[in-house]
């Protein structure tokens, strides 16, 4: 029996993850009415041993120099924005703007706080489905310890405001000066052409 790949287990579980209700038939919603309480079955993620699987690592209680509320970050990101910089989620695989985006100049800062995160020279092209880069402009970027899905990952986090920019894997072979590919969201970055000197 051949595993799955990488990508394929990463949109099922995208899938699963963004389902929002779960319905039965309405015989069966009379039958289960005394236990359910009048409550709505949610997605998967909020049943808590499978809500591990779909998140990042627990709450970061690290200071960073930008701190607002939940409420203050929901009011300069937009939905996808709050649910990946600040609830540490993951975009699905090919969709984001900046995949195949390479620029030879110019550099991508936080969506969250616009923080200078990583130059386009630092940008290749990895074919994971994410942005990838193989170094951070120095001090841009903190690590912590991710252990969800049953492995310990390094996460990846905007040393500015703490917003989730995604992993950091190491040693896959990628013929790059770091040996590391940082797997970043899109959502989480903007990118900020620099100005052509005038001639």
């Amino acid at each position: 029996m051949r595993f799955p790949s990488f990508p394929t287990l990463i949109r099922t579980f995208y899938t699963i993850s963004n389902t929002t209700r779960f319905t039965t038939a309405p015989a069966t919603q009379k039958a289960l009415a005394p236990f359910t309480r009048g409550t709505v079955l949610k997605s998967m993620p909020t049943i808590p041993f499978l809500g591990s699987l779909f998140t990042s690592s627990a709450k970061d209680m690290t200071d960073y120099p930008v701190t607002k509320s939940d409420d203050e970050w929901r009011a300069v990101l937009n939905k996808e924005q709050f649910r990946i910089l600040r609830e540490k989620g993951t975009e699905a695989p090919y969709t984001g703007a900046y995949d195949k985006h390479t620029p030879s100049a110019g550099t991508y800062t936080c969506a969250a706080c616009q923080a200078p995160l990583y130059r386009a020279t630092h940008k290749f092209k990895s074919g994971c489905g994410w942005p990838a880069y193989f170094d951070s402009i120095p001090g841009a970027v903190v690590r912590h310890t991710d252990r969800t899905f049953g492995m310990e990952r390094t996460e990846i986090v905007c040393a500015n405001c703490g917003g989730h920019l995604g992993h950091v894997f190491k040693g896959e072979g990628y013929p790059t000066p770091t040996d590391e590919r940082h797997c970043v969201n899109s959502v989480s970055l903007t990118f900020k052409d620099e100005e052509q000197p005038a001639q």
